[in-house]
């Protein structure tokens, strides 16, 4: 029988109190408190991994897991609380270091996406709300950048956490409704941007009015201008913002964009969403379902009123 001894690590597993781990080596990262707390707050015994330990003259050295061990002492509120460990009998410390050092080193992170993906499987409500509402305007979410998907998952999700489901829906309706599904109108910096503009200027938005403007710049020619502006997804807002303005008799004040610290922002999900069953309710509501098959965007542009000043197209 083929010996395979050579590539199974020689470890023992045990339930070691925190009291009787030593962690802190020099050649460790200090201690993230803040990612400690956000743990605690969202604990989860299913993700606790083993903590690596190697026994040196009778002291349980922790190579491998300080965070882990700090996390579940402050969820018991005890440090006579064990954990499992892998304990290693025959390491030195330089070995323990470069163990340390070269743990990730040929590990493949997931991706935003495939985080999504799993998160689908798993029947999570947040990513199900989300690829619902993407579908619900003829998209899919994809890991590649091709016509009719969203690549910017972690961007989605975001917006979502930060401005609510109400916001996102505006923002992919206003997108998609502007440059008619470019696929580059679904960058990350297009889709911060565009978040960033709703919920500083809500209503003093006219739809209508940005999707006639702004239908007229290409988005080779709104990223040409944001480049010249700031960096990243507030350049995108300034230039889209300066385009929208261009010849309106009471332009938006582009300040607003720096100082949103008045607004408050919406919960990531508000007693509506939750009680909506679907991204139709949601957008419709249970007792008037869409009539027609139109879009909640093409019911209201029927109703809106635009002033006749601000229909005025740029140059």
């Amino acid at each position: 029988m083929e010996d395979y001894s050579k590539y199974v690590p020689n470890v023992i597993f045990e339930q070691i109190p925190i009291k009787n781990l030593v962690s802190s080596q020099d050649y460790q990262r200090n201690l993230s408190m803040k990612h400690v707390r956000k743990a605690v707050e969202n604990f989860d015994l299913y993700q606790i991994n083993p903590v690596k330990v190697s026994r040196r003259d009778g002291i349980n050295y922790v190579f491998n897991g300080q965070h882990t061990i700090e996390i579940v002492a402050r969820v018991s509120g005890s440090r006579d609380t064990p954990v499992w460990c892998m304990v290693y009998n025959d390491l030195y410390y330089e070995h323990e270091a470069d163990i340390f050092a070269n743990q990730m080193k040929y590990t493949k992170a997931l991706s935003p996406y495939e985080i999504f993906v799993a998160n689908i499987e798993a029947g999570n409500d947040k990513q199900l709300l989300i690829k619902e509402l993407v579908e619900s305007f003829g998209l899919q979410i994809s890991s590649k950048k091709q016509i009719g998907t969203i690549c910017a998952v972690s961007t989605i999700e975001n917006i979502y956490d930060k401005y609510g489901l109400q916001n996102l829906t505006r923002v992919l309706s206003l997108t998609i409704g502007t440059w008619e599904g470019d696929v580059n109108s679904f960058s990350a910096n297009m889709l911060s941007a565009m978040a960033r503009l709703i919920f500083t200027y809500d209503t003093e938005i006219i739809d209508e009015v940005f999707k006639e403007k702004l239908g007229e710049r290409s988005i080779k020619e709104i990223t040409r201008s944001a480049h010249e502006r700031s960096n990243g997804s507030l350049g995108f807002a300034e230039s889209i913002l300066c385009f929208y303005n261009k010849k309106m008799k009471n332009p938006l004040n582009i300040l607003k964009l720096h100082n949103t610290r008045g607004r408050i922002e919406p919960s990531s999900i508000d007693p509506n969403e939750e009680a909506a069953e679907s991204i139709t309710d949601y957008m419709y509501g249970k007792d008037n379902p869409p009539e027609n098959d139109k879009s909640e965007e093409q019911q209201s542009a029927s109703t809106t009123s635009i002033p006749q000043e601000s229909t005025t197209h740029s140059t």
